[in-house]
């Protein structure tokens, strides 16, 4: 349940803020939020994330859908994971379905958070961008301390030698 909730609000807010960036400013128009820190900044993205052109995207887009259906897949599959686990998963998808909407409806995906001090400025991004990679610390922090629990948990002498 929880893992729906999460998911839904990752698509809904992603696509709303991408909805009043389109209706409300010009393509290229920047805004400053923090000084010039934090900047909110219209561009349209058709690569992948952070501006990373592909050669094809049809093709792409075509994974972007089995990789989503695969992390469904297995949130389906695995209900007895932990609740870090099953929420940096529904992060992960609900990103990923964010961008997917944009990719398949408009043939390129909405940026607008930009940050940066001077001419040192991350690339672009959008709240999909930001669940995923959220999604993906807590999944690699999630997957490495279960890690570290089995090897503390696992006998010495049950330990494979060679």
């Amino acid at each position: 349940m929880r893992v729906g909730l999460l998911f839904g609000f990752v698509v809904i807010l992603d696509q709303l803020t991408k909805q009043i960036i389109r209706q409300t400013m010009h393509l290229g128009e920047s805004l400053d939020v923090i000084s010039h820190v934090v900047r909110i900044t219209y561009v349209e993205n058709p690569g992948i994330a952070f501006g990373i052109r592909v050669g094809n995207n049809a093709v792409f887009t075509v994974l972007s859908i089995i990789a989503s259906l695969g992390v469904l897949i297995y949130l389906f599959a695995h209900k007895d994971e932990g609740a870090l686990m099953k929420s940096s998963l529904s992060l992960i998808l609900g990103g990923a379905v964010g961008n997917l909407i944009d990719r398949i409806l408009f043939k390129r995906v909405a940026d607008f958070i930009d940050v940066g001090i001077g001419d040192l400025r991350w690339p672009v991004f959008n709240v999909a961008d930001s669940a995923v990679v959220v999604g993906m610390v807590i999944l690699f922090i999630t997957m490495y301390k279960s890690g570290k629990k089995e090897k503390e948990s696992t006998p010495e002498g049950a330990r494979e030698i060679g």
